[in-house]
């Protein structure tokens, strides 16, 4: 049974109501270590070096639920790391020995079971995985198991779809004044099929798939038919029969039948057998089994028991014979069915699921601007999905607005301008760092009181609960704050907001709210005044990093993106755009390189793997020796390049084989196309977003104190491996020699100042200063330690003459950890870092 993925726990709540909590609960489920976390878990538990531990977990080849065995079969690379390597041998061995266990426990996401009698009579129970503390109790049996003692096992399945169908009417209502439910919907909308026959299937429910995106634009459908008949088939088994059913609708290949006494069977599928429906009825009408037996053949099928399914046949091809067909005919028959019955949608429910395939269609073409704003609520809290869903904004020229203090509210809205046109304003609970809790409290103060006039009415008015310092920065970054001051002068008064938003809230608690109270009047309290700079020297790269870590993609265009936007139509910017059915044809296309992997060929030859980043999200490319060697440094993450070459598509991914490329050269601030095009063929400085020392972002520093790092370079030595929570080892292995533990200081004694600190420069590998890497505490005591353990081996990997320094955040302090030791800093380590901490974990600079 589906629900609303925002309304499955109200389900679930009416079970306990009704059946009693002693008859109600979820279900347990193991997740176990596959192929590629039982390398790393035991590189870890080893203390192997991170970079040997992925290295070979990603020569695991990308082959759903493969084992380590299979993977070494399959992968000549790893074969030969394992013959060159002592230390990559043994922990492939070792992980072999752990994989397939058990890693962890958590809660099924649909199963519930239901019982007459109290569960504990049947099952063990246990407290649920689960961190809410009204959470039904979970059994210690697993799906199966429940299933075989015979208790009643349901799926209650939350669907996203349906929430944001639900959230899609609502807006409608408020935007247009129209009432209507997805039962009012027509069920044949011209423009809702056009967009499927498109392949514009972004946020349509079960099409969005590359693979089902190329069937449902080659079916062009027409009907609710078509959508539920190509949902069923495409899965395992059936899925070979698409094209055949695509071709038969069309006209294109003649209907045929294994048998006449079959076509009214399967007629209305053009011959094609496709609901487990039709093999239960075909079971009944050809071999002569009860429904209920033809129910037991299904199943039969679908568990793949060789010898129950020797006996299903012999029994099949006896009625069939009774019935006067021939023993071919019978096996004919019966191997037709087989792969369906195991495979196949029943046809209740693929017709249901394909209403709601067509539900989304329909508001996406008729309303789309609500539609996209559901979708986005629907993601928030997701940076990846809010960013896809707004690129899909971009490219329907729906505009999106940033997050503003004065107009956002929780969610994603619809605002409309003097002149009538529509746009999607950016909820604020769907910036990284900023909770729904407070801005619920934030959008309560301002429709008690109006619209905020400058940052120190919002000081005036806002609780510190709500907006405290992470909160405020997150905004800040994303542009929320925009009209009160430029971004970057905003953070550098942080510690002034902050720090006036705490005293009013104190003088609010304490009833010292206004002055001359007695008397009747009202006079707020004095407030020191903040001036802040209504100009903003933040650059365009800056906003557009800070976008894409909170946001998950930028508001902000910068001039690559905006260079993009001016290219002809033969060069490719959308991703979108790249699609199968291009298979085998040249395109060219321009974006930003990112995500790219080294792998050899079978002789050994190095390529690599990358993704091209375009407006609208990524596309795969490869890059083969031979274009590799013609120009390496092109190939480097944030570097902007104009490719061409061949689309190819394999596995239903759809990848370009580069042929040509060149670095892209942007345009400068004011220049024309002529002079642009002037010096395009002189030598340029490779452009890195993000990492040029134009656009490098400031650091934001909390408060100001001074600086305790040492002021001569101590002898580099191994590195030890502090604990959370622990207290520090003072050997790092049986053969490092005894360091001096770190030193824990308080934020009060460390923090820099912002004049203080000097820029950032990642560009490099020179030694350019003081590492210094933060962490937050997640709670996960035995995770916190793993990670810090990760940091520690990375600098023991760049070992160097720049002091490290590790912060960790730990609630309200932060922990300065002055390393014993010193690192190489530069892009390189940064690089590393990032992968594991994320960006804005890591900052360099001169002391």
């Amino acid at each position: 049974m589906d629900f609303a993925d925002d309304r499955r726990e109200e389900v679930i709540k009416y079970c306990i109501d009704h059946y009693g909590r002693e008859h109600v609960a979820q279900i347990i489920t193991f997740g176990t270590l596959g192929a590629k976390a039982a390398i790393r878990d035991t590189a870890r538990a080893l203390a192997l070096p991170l970079d040997l531990s992925d290295k070979l977990a990603k020569m695991v080849p990308l082959t759903l639920n493969i084992k380590l065995k299979d993977a070494i079969a399959e992968s000549a690379e790893m074969r030969t790391e394992i013959s060159r390597n002592r230390d990559a041998r043994e922990l492939i061995e070792m992980a072999q020995r752990v994989e397939g266990s058990v890693r962890h426990a958590s809660t099924h996401a649909a199963a519930v079971v239901i019982s007459e009698k109290p569960l504990t009579d049947y099952v063990p129970l246990q407290r649920s995985t689960s961190k809410k503390e009204d959470a039904s109790p979970t059994t210690q049996y697993a799906m199966h198991p429940v299933a075989d003692v015979g208790l009643l096992k349901m799926d209650f399945l939350g669907l996203a779809n349906l929430s944001i169908l639900d959230q899609c009417v609502k807006l409608i209502a408020e935007t247009t004044g129209e009432h209507m439910g997805v039962y009012d919907v027509p069920i044949d909308d011209e423009k809702a099929f056009q967009i499927l026959g498109e392949g514009d299937t972004f946020g349509v429910f079960q099409l969005e798939s590359e693979g089902m995106r190329k069937n449902v634009k080659q079916l062009k459908p027409t009907t609710i038919n078509d959508l539920a008949a190509m949902i069923a088939l495409y899965r395992p088994g059936p899925m070979e029969h698409i094209g055949t059913f695509i071709e038969a609708k069309h006209g294109r290949a003649e209907i045929s039948y294994p048998h006449e006494d079959l076509r009214e069977l399967l007629e209305p599928t053009y011959g094609v057998l496709v609901y487990q429906d039709q093999v239960m009825l075909i079971a009944q009408a050809f071999g002569g089994y009860t429904l209920g037996e033809a129910d037991i053949l299904r199943k039969a099928m679908g568990k793949k028991n060789v010898a129950v399914m020797k006996a299903e046949h012999d029994k099949f091809s006896k009625g069939a014979l009774e019935k006067g067909y021939t023993q071919d005919q019978a096996d004919t028959v019966f191997k037709l069915m087989e792969p369906f019955a195991g495979y196949g949608f029943n046809k209740a429910h693929a017709v249901s699921y394909a209403y709601i395939a067509y539900w989304t269609a329909y508001f996406k073409a008729n309303y789309s601007t609500e539609y996209i704003a559901a979708v986005l609520d629907s993601a928030s809290g997701n940076p990846e999905k809010v960013g896809m869903a707004i690129r899909e904004a971009s490219r329907l020229n729906i505009a999106v607005k940033p997050p503003s203090i004065n107009y956002s509210r929780s969610g994603f809205t619809i605002e409309r301008d003097a002149e009538g046109n529509d746009a999607i304003r950016f909820g604020m609970a769907a910036v990284k760092n900023v909770g729904a809790a407070a801005v619920d409290l934030l959008v309560e103060v301002r429709e008690a009181a109006g619209t905020f006039n400058d940052i120190e009415d919002i000081c005036r008015r806002v609780d510190s609960k709500s907006l405290n310092r992470r909160t405020l920065e997150s905004l800040i970054r994303v542009g929320a704050f925009d009209e009160f001051g430029g971004r970057g002068n905003l953070l550098e008064s942080v510690d002034r907001i902050i720090a006036t938003i705490q005293r009013q809230t104190k003088l609010r608690e304490s009833g010292q709210t206004s002055m001359f109270d007695m008397l009747g009047e009202s006079v707020p309290a004095p407030m020191v005044e903040i001036e802040i700079s209504g100009s903003d020297d933040t650059t365009d790269q800056e906003r557009v990093i800070w976008e894409r870590d909170l946001l998950g993609v930028e508001l902000t265009q910068s001039p690559f993106t905006r260079e993009m936007r001016q290219q002809p139509e033969n060069i490719i910017v959308f991703a979108a755009d790249i699609t199968a059915d291009l298979s085998g044809q040249k395109r060219a296309a321009l974006g930003q390189i990112n995500n790219i992997r080294d792998l050899t060929t079978k002789r050994g030859d190095k390529f690599i793997s990358l993704n091209l980043t375009l407006l609208d999200g990524d596309i795969e490319m490869v890059v083969w020796p031979n274009i590799l060697e013609q120009n390496p440094v092109l190939w480097e993450n944030g570097n902007f390049v104009s490719v061409s070459g061949e689309v190819r598509e394999r596995f239903g991914r759809v990848s370009l084989s580069v042929e040509t490329a060149s670095e892209y050269q942007l345009k400068s601030e004011g220049q024309t196309e002529a002079e642009a095009e002037a010096v395009k063929n002189e030598p340029a400085p490779v452009v890195r977003a993000g990492f040029n020392e134009e656009s490098q972002p400031r650091p934001v520093l909390n408060d100001p104190v001074q600086n305790t790092l040492p002021t001569s370079k101590p002898v580099a030595v191994a590195p030890q491996v502090p604990q959370i929570n622990e207290a520090p080892s003072t050997n790092y292995n049986n053969s490092a020699p005894p360091i001096a533990e770190p030193k824990p200081t308080t934020t009060e004694e460390t923090t820099l100042t912002t004049e203080s600190a000097a820029p950032n420069d990642l560009d490099h590998g020179m030694n350019v200063g003081p590492v210094l890497v933060r962490v937050k505490e997640t709670g996960d005591a035995a995770h916190d330690r793993y990670r810090v353990e990760d940091i520690m081996r990375l600098f023991a990997e760049f070992s160097g003459s720049d002091p490290a320094i590790l912060e960790i955040e730990t609630g309200e302090k932060i922990v300065r950890l002055e390393m014993p030791f010193t690192v190489q800093s530069g892009s390189r380590l940064t690089e590393r870092l990032h992968e594991l901490l994320g960006n804005g974990s890591v900052r360099t600079a001169a002391v």
